[in-house]
């Protein structure tokens, strides 16, 4: 079993789809104190801030600790999550018909191992239509995701071309960790 210091919904459905035992308690760190634009750099100091203040809170001696952050960078530009309507039709415009990157750092501790992972999806996507652009805003699945991109939703129908992992861009690259945690017997 480990802990998933994450409040993201979707990071739980990628590690019970890969039926990894867990229990999920996210923390209150405040990314708004973070300075750089740097989606990487952004990103690595977010999942730092929130696994610290989770490995203060419950430390790993009695269940291995899995933070993760991730951040949408389109056009030179960091995206994080939208703050309202307008700030979600500013990032699909700027997504639609170009290039975009999913960053996602995560963090593992448990006693025996320790990874720091940044892994980057990027997509190129197709010109996203108003009508389906207005419909996702309706639904308000567009919030709480950095970029208020949805790639196993809304965008997945824009898809021309990808170049990583499908999970790193939902926020956990699994394939990236179950290695690690076969390896060392942790799940």
């Amino acid at each position: 079993m480990i802990r998933l210091g994450s409040n993201s919904p979707t990071r739980a459905i990628i590690l019970k789809e890969a039926k990894i035992d867990f229990v999920q308690n996210g923390g209150s760190f405040d990314e708004d104190k973070i300075k750089t634009t740097d989606p990487k750099a952004f990103v690595y100091e977010a999942t730092q801030g929130k696994y610290k203040e989770l490995y203060e809170k419950y430390g790993v001696n009695d269940m291995p600790l899995l933070v993760a952050d991730s951040v949408v960078t389109s056009g030179g530009e960091l995206l994080r999550k939208a703050k309202d309507e307008n700030d979600v039709r500013r990032m699909l415009k700027l997504q639609s018909g170009s290039r975009t990157s999913v960053i996602t750092c995560m963090i593992y501790k448990s006693l025996n191992t320790e990874i720091i992972d940044i892994s980057i999806t990027t997509y190129i996507f197709d010109i996203f239509e108003e009508t389906h652009i207005e419909e996702y805003i309706a639904s308000g699945e567009c919030y709480g995701k950095a970029g208020a991109i949805m790639v196993e939703g809304f965008c997945k129908r824009y898809i021309k071309d990808v170049k990583g992992y499908e999970s790193n861009a939902m926020g956990l690259c699994i394939e990236k960790l179950l290695p690690f945690l076969e390896e060392s017997n942790e799940i």
